[in-house]
C-alpha cells in the first residue's frame, strides 16, 4: 500500500524517523477518508469496499496514535 519508489523518493527500504512515518500515515488517511467519501455519494456504492475503507482507516488511526504516543512522552510518567 505504501509506493515510496519515485522521482523525487528515495529507495523503499530506507529507514524513515517517525516524523516521516506519521506524515507517511496521516496522509494514507486522508486518502482513505476521501475515497470513503467519493464511494458513498454514488448511489450504486459498494458496501463491502466501504466498510474494508473503513477498517482500513480505523487501522491507519490507531497506528497513527500508537506513534504519537511513542514520539510524545507521557508526562504522568
Amino acid at each position: 500500500m505504501i509506493d515510496r519508489v519515485g522521482p523525487d523518493h528515495a529507495a523503499a527500504n530506507e529507514d524513515l524517523s517517525a516524523a516521516e512515518r506519521l506524515a507517511l500515515l496521516q496522509g494514507q488517511h486522508r486518502l482513505l477518508d476521501q475515497k470513503i467519501i467519493d464511494l458513498q455519494t454514488r448511489p450504486w456504492q459498494n458496501q463491502l469496499l466501504v466498510q474494508r475503507l473503513k477498517k482500513e482507516k480505523l487501522r491507519l488511526k490507531e497506528a497513527i496514535e500508537r506513534l504519537k504516543d511513542e514520539i510524545i512522552p507521557d508526562l504522568n510518567a
